[in-house]
């Protein structure tokens, strides 16, 4: 699509345009069937097509195990933090989890599970960090797992590997049994930075995302489990939300969010098509470098999360003098930079340059950072 802005929104955030297209050349009828995808029988074979594709497309960029059930279910990350307690906070009788706390959605997950039993900080960045004469503030770094105090009786440990608004990203993760605690499964919400790296299976017990940053438009959540933690949820656990339901019906329990799946399936394909994962990290490792090479050498603008801990996908930054902030975000939407105001809780700037942003989108941003430090500094 031609003179299109580039959408720096961290969500719902911009999907590549081939799938817009596509998505609009299909929108009266599917594939000869005579219908839009939002008119399906999500129970009928044009739709189950559809699911079975995005679930087998999904498998073959994440190279996922089949110990592993791939769920699509509704409610968006923020629910599935009611959700997760709800199926494996039982899986110990202590009714125990543990938490590692290095943002402000790590922290809304662990009062989350407050309503269903204990949740435990294993690990919290929620206080100031002084490193020689640098000092971080709380939520911007990441706590190194090595320093993780994790119950080895929890049910589960929870980690936000990737927090949208502070960006800060948790790439590495650790080995369960090297942190004492071989047979706590590790939770990983990695919404903001899924499919945007490889994941290893190896090391996890659950991992699951939002999809409406790089997998897909906003409601549908992508969970990916252990089938050994399938059938271990709480008796209050709403049945449509017992994971071990919704496997068992392959997402089709009830009525899943249809139109939502498609266009994450359609995403799917295009990751594929420019030759998987590996491809589209190596995108983003170039957008990344580009974007905080630029900034490191500038005194104009400051960026608040410390280095080893910065998110690929999520890059937040202030200007020198918040007066300025109206007029920098006046000539970014001049120049077809759009959404680059920071979250309403920090403040400041905030450019999410997730997987349908190309290295140019990038480089016409860095041009305009030149340019109004030019006019300001």
């Amino acid at each position: 699509m031609a003179n299109r802005p580039w959408n720096f929104s961290a969500g719902p955030s911009a999907l590549p345009d081939s799938v817009l297209e596509q998505a609009a050349a299909e929108m009266l009828d599917w594939h000869g069937s005579g219908m839009s995808v939002m008119e399906m029988s999500h129970r009928g074979p044009e739709f189950t097509q559809i699911c079975d594709e995005a679930e087998a497309d999904l498998r073959t960029l994440l190279n996922i195990p089949e110990t592993f059930a791939v769920l699509f279910m509704q409610g968006g990350a923020t629910a599935e933090n009611a959700i997760v307690p709800l199926n494996l906070m039982g899986r110990t009788d202590t009714l125990s989890a543990d938490f590692v706390v290095s943002g402000i959605w790590s922290k809304k997950s662990i009062d989350e599970a407050q309503r269903y039993g204990t949740g435990r900080l294993a690990a919290s960045s929620l206080e100031s960090l002084q490193e020689g004469d640098q000092t971080w503030a709380p939520l911007n770094w990441m706590p190194a797992a090595h320093t993780w105090q994790v119950n080895p009786g929890a049910a589960y440990l929870h980690v936000c590997s990737n927090e949208t608004i502070g960006g800060v990203e948790f790439a590495e993760w650790p080995n369960m049994a090297d942190l004492g605690a071989p047979e706590v499964p590790l939770v990983v919400d990695a919404s903001s930075h899924f499919l945007s790296r490889p994941i290893d299976f190896s090391k996890v017990g659950m991992v699951f995302a939002g999809a409406q940053k790089n997998a897909g438009p906003a409601g549908v959540t992508i969970v990916i489990v252990r089938r050994d933690l399938l059938g271990l949820a709480l008796p209050q656990c709403p049945s449509a939300f017992d994971y071990a339901n919704v496997a068992r019906e392959q997402s089709k329990f009830n009525t899943p969010p249809t139109y939502s799946i498609y266009i994450a399936g359609l995403i799917f394909k295009w990751v594929l098509e420019l030759g998987g994962i590996a491809a589209i990290e190596q995108r983003n490792i170039d957008k990344a470098q580009a974007l905080y090479g630029y900034f490191d050498q500038s005194s104009f603008y400051r960026l608040p999360v410390r280095p080893t801990d910065r998110s690929r996908m999520n890059v937040p930054f202030f200007l020198q003098n918040d007066v300025l902030n109206e007029a920098f975000l006046d000539g970014a939407k001049q120049h077809g930079l759009m959404q680059l105001k920071g979250h309403k809780s920090v403040g400041g700037m905030r450019a999410s340059i997730y997987n349908a942003i190309p290295l140019k989108g990038v480089q016409a941003l860095i041009e305009y950072l030149k340019s109004f430090e030019r006019s300001h500094g």
